[in-house]
């Protein structure tokens, strides 16, 4: 794959923040996940840039 879509958690470590303030972003912001793996849900690069920015990192 040429874009890697994150998790949460990766999002998380990546912008230096809590796994919370994440998850709350991506509720917040209304993001459905680019893709899901059984129970996990993985966002695109795109989506990672809104997280950041609502996050504040």
């Amino acid at each position: 794959m040429a874009d890697e879509n994150l998790s949460p958690g990766n999002i998380a470590k990546a912008l230096g923040v809590s796994d919370g303030k994440v998850k709350k972003a991506i509720k917040d912001l209304g993001l459905e996940p680019a893709a899901k793996r059984g129970v996990c849900s993985f966002y695109a690069p795109d989506q990672v840039a809104r997280i950041k920015a609502a996050v504040g990192a």
